[in-house]
C-alpha cells in the first residue's frame, strides 16, 4: 500500500463492489491524496474503461500514460506491478491480456478485491463464462467468513456460476450473498439471471418486488435490473408494463445517454419488435441518442445495439454507415484495440448485417449470417440473457424464411431448457401454423397462455406499482462508472 492511499482507496473499493456512484468521488479523493500511488492510478484507469465510454477511456488512457511514463514498472512490488500492467493493457485495448494479468495477481493476492472485481468485469466483457466463474471460485477459499467483503465476492461468484449454467449453485450463492449484504445489487442481479435462464418468471418478479428498496435506486445497476423486470413483464404478456418501465427507467428525455442505458433500451425495444408489438416513437428517439454519440470503434457489443436502434427506427442508411465505418477501421489495421478488432470482425459485423437484413425482411440472409454464430455469440461479451435477443432474431427469421426444420430445432432446444416460457410456446405455435398443424398450434398457444397467466398473477398492476425512476447521477455510469449489465 502506498503511503496515504489506504483509507480513500478502501472506500473506493467498497463503493465499487456496491456499484455505488460514490466510487467516482472516492477515486478522485484517492488521486488527490496519493497521486503517485500505482494502485490508485490503476483504479482510476479501470474506472475510465468500465463504462465502455470511448471518451472516458481516452481521457483515462492519457492520464495514465503521463503517470506510467515516469514509473519503472519492473521495480514495483508484484501487486502494484501487475495492476499497472493490467491497466495499461486494458487501456491499449487488449482485454484478454488485462484479464490474464489480474488472474495472475489473484494467484498471489487472492484477497485483492479490486483485482477480483475488475477481472470479473473483464471476463464479462469478453464473454469468458468459465473464467467468470473460476476467477472468483479460485480465490473464494482465501476469504475468511468474517471478512465484510466476502459476501460481495460470493455475489460475483454467483454470477459466474449462473453464466456457466450452474443455476442451483448460483441461486444459493446469490441468496447467501444478499443475506450478508442486502444492497449487494450484483448478487441480486445474479439471482435474477438464474430465474431468467430457467424461465422462473413468477419467482423473478416476486424476488425483484420483495427487494425493490435494495436495488431500484442509488446504484449503477438499477437501470439494468429494471430491464430484467421488463423482460419478465414481456413473458407475462404485459407490454404496457414493459414500456412504462422503459419510459421511466431505461430511456427518456432526462436520460444521460450513456452506452449502458442505451444498450438496455435497445435490447428491450428489439424484443418488443420481434414479438410483433408496437413501441410507438421510442425507437426514433433512441436512434437519435445513439447518433448523437457518434462513437468511434470501441466495443462491438455497443455497435450491435446501436444498429438495433437504427433498424428499429427504419433508418437503415445510418446502420449501413456504421457498418461501413467499422469495415474501414478493420481494413486500416493497427496494433491497438486488439480485442475489439477481433470481436468486430468475427461477431459484431456479421450480427450488424443480420440485423439490417432483418429490417429489410431478408430472412434467409439473417439465417445465413446468424446460424453459424449462434454458439459463438459469447465471444463479443454480454450475458446469455442479453444475447438472447439475437437468438430470438434467428428464430424469427428461420420462421420467416420457411426454414421449418431449423426453427423446430431452435425452438425445441429452448423448450427443453425453459418449459414454462410463454415466448417458447408462442414460437412453437407459429411453427405449427406454418406447417398447417392446427392441433399442435392450439395446444402450443394454450401452453403460452398458461405460462403468461402464471407470470401475470405475480406482476403488480400498473396502478399499484410505485413509480419506477432512475435518479439523476445514479442511472448508469457517467464518467466511467462500473458496468451495468
Amino acid at each position: 500500500m502506498h503511503p496515504g492511499d489506504g483509507s480513500t482507496l478502501d472506500r473506493a473499493v467498497d463503493s465499487l463492489l456496491h456499484f455505488d456512484p460514490e466510487v467516482e468521488q472516492a477515486v478522485g479523493d484517492a488521486l488527490e491524496s496519493a497521486p503517485t500511488s500505482p494502485l490508485v492510478q490503476s483504479f482510476a484507469a479501470y474506472l475510465g474503461a468500465l463504462g465502455t465510454e470511448p471518451g472516458d477511456a481516452l481521457a483515462a488512457r492519457q492520464r495514465f500514460g503521463r503517470y506510467a511514463a515516469g514509473v519503472d514498472g519492473s521495480s514495483l512490488p508484484v501487486r502494484e506491478r501487475l495492476h499497472v500492467a493490467a491497466a495499461e493493457a486494458w487501456l491499449a485495448g487488449d482485454l484478454h491480456r488485462a484479464g490474464g494479468l489480474l488472474e495472475e495477481l489473484s494467484l498471489v493476492c487472492p484477497r485483492d478485491a479490486l483485482a477480483l472485481a475488475v477481472g470479473h468485469q473483464l471476463d464479462f466483457f469478453t464473454g469468458d463464462s468459465v473464467r467468470l466463474r473460476d476467477r472468483i471460485g479460485g480465490a473464494l477459499s482465501a476469504w475468511d467468513a468474517a471478512d465484510p467483503h466476502r459476501g460481495l465476492v460470493l455475489g460475483m461468484y454467483a454470477f459466474g456460476l449462473e453464466e456457466s449454467g450452474h443455476y442451483r449453485l448460483a441461486e444459493e450463492a446469490g441468496l447467501a450473498a444478499v443475506e450478508q449484504n442486502p444492497r449487494d445489487v450484483w448478487a441480486i442481479h445474479a439471482v435474477v439471471h438464474t430465474y431468467e435462464m430457467q424461465g422462473r418468471v413468477s419467482e423473478g418478479i416476486g424476488y425483484l418486488d420483495a427487494r425493490r428498496e435494495d436495488w431500484a435506486q442509488g446504484n449503477y445497476l438499477n437501470v439494468h435490473n429494471w430491464w430484467h423486470y421488463s423482460l419478465y413483464a414481456l413473458e407475462a404478456g404485459d407490454t404496457d408494463t414493459a414500456l412504462s418501465i422503459y419510459d421511466a427507467a431505461l430511456h427518456n428525455d432526462g436520460s444521460a445517454g450513456v452506452a449502458m442505458e442505451l444498450l438496455d433500451a435497445a435490447a428491450l425495444l428489439w424484443r418488443i419488435r420481434l414479438a410483433g408489438r408496437e413501441s410507438g416513437p421510442r425507437f426514433v428517439a433512441l436512434a437519435d441518442a445513439w447518433a448523437a454519440r457518434a462513437d468511434p470503434p470501441f466495443y462491438a457489443f455497443n455497435d450491435v445495439h446501436a444498429v438495433m436502434s437504427y433498424v428499429g427506427a427504419g433508418r437503415l442508411a445510418e446502420a449501413a454507415r456504421l457498418i461501413a465505418d467499422r469495415r474501414r477501421w478493420l481494413a486500416q489495421g493497427g496494433p491497438d484495440s486488439v480485442t475489439n478488432r477481433r470481436m468486430t470482425a468475427d461477431i459484431g459485423l456479421p450480427v450488424c448485417e443480420a440485423l439490417v437484413a432483418h429490417g429489410q425482411g431478408k430472412h434467409a440472409t439473417v439465417v445465413e449470417l446468424l446460424w453459424p454464430l449462434r454458439r459463438r455469440l459469447h465471444e463479443f461479451g454480454g450475458s446469455h440473457a442479453q444475447r438472447d435477443a439475437l437468438q430470438k432474431t434467428l428464430i424469427d427469421s428461420a420462421l420467416g424464411s420457411g426454414r421449418h426444420e431449423l426453427a423446430r430445432v431452435l425452438i425445441s432446444e429452448r423448450i427443453g431448457l425453459r418449459p414454462d416460457s410463454s415466448y417458447n410456446w408462442a414460437a412453437r405455435a407459429r411453427l405449427a401454423d406454418s406447417l398447417g398443424d392446427a392441433t399442435l398450434a392450439t395446444a402450443a398457444r394454450g401452453h403460452a397462455r398458461d405460462a403468461a397467466a402464471a407470470a401475470a398473477e405475480t406482476l403488480l398492476p400498473l396502478s399499484l406499482r410505485p413509480d419506477v425512476h432512475a435518479p439523476s447521477g445514479e442511472s448508469a455510469a457517467p464518467g466511467g462508472g462500473p458496468v451495468s449489465r
